[in-house]
């Protein structure tokens, strides 16, 4: 099956009204931006996004909040996006807020087939509120369920045809968490590459988690070619 998509908004399809979705990035770093940008042609609603943030004002994810095609989102940081924080106080999001280590683990787990873990992280604050408690080896533990989604944007450096990934630097962060935990992954990559050329050592995520590619839209500025 060729999953090599001509454009971004032919990789949506599998998106549909109240989805679960999954998004990479740390702020604007390893976010997939081009599939963002799509995102905002498409006619979707009531989303449920899983997302470190959701952008910035009028950047990233941003741009999806202020079309109110967010419901709400999962996450760890929200402040560096003050229209976030608007919403909420008008009832026009749920936020639900997790440590970024307990959400990387909610995500690892849910990739992996396990419902839930135990946790000391949050024990004792308003995040633990209403949560399952236990005591192991003398600790208390919260108990988190695991997060699955059905479509996951993430964003990688290469791909081979097969859709094999590999990642640049930090631009990594949750991306391939969540290419394990979502029924549909769609990857924005640099550069597709064909099959053979990376090196196995490489390879982060393999082409089995892998349903779309996308090329990442490229734009002129002063400075020179620069990716979306």
């Amino acid at each position: 099956m060729n999953k090599i998509k001509s454009s971004a908004i032919e990789a949506l399809d599998n998106l549909k009204n109240g989805n679960t979705l999954l998004v990479g990035g740390f702020g604007l770093i390893g976010a997939p931006l081009t599939l963002i940008d799509a995102l905002k042609e498409k006619e979707v609603r009531d989303l449920t996004v899983v997302s470190n943030n959701l952008g910035e004002s009028g950047k990233g994810l941003g741009l999806i909040l202020n079309q109110n095609k967010i419901k709400k989102v999962i996450g760890s940081y929200f402040t560096s996006n003050r229209d976030v924080g608007e919403k909420y106080q008008k009832g026009e999001l749920a936020i639900q807020l997790l440590p970024q280590g307990t959400m990387a683990e909610a995500l690892r787990a849910g990739g992996a087939g396990i419902g839930g873990f135990y946790t000391k992280t949050a024990v004792g604050t308003k995040l633990a509120e209403g949560k399952e408690q236990r005591v192991l080896d003398d600790e208390t533990y919260i108990f988190e369920q695991s997060i699955k989604g059905d479509v996951a944007f993430i964003r990688a450096h290469k791909a081979d045809e097969l859709g094999n990934l590999t990642y640049y630097k930090t631009a990594r962060n949750f991306n391939p968490l969540m290419a394990t935990a979502a029924k549909y992954v769609i990857a924005e990559v640099d550069e597709i590459v064909p099959v053979g050329s990376l090196n196995a050592e490489e390879i982060v995520t393999p082409h089995l988690f892998v349903d779309s590619i996308v090329v990442a839209k490229k734009i002129l500025t002063k400075e020179g070619v620069k990716t979306l």
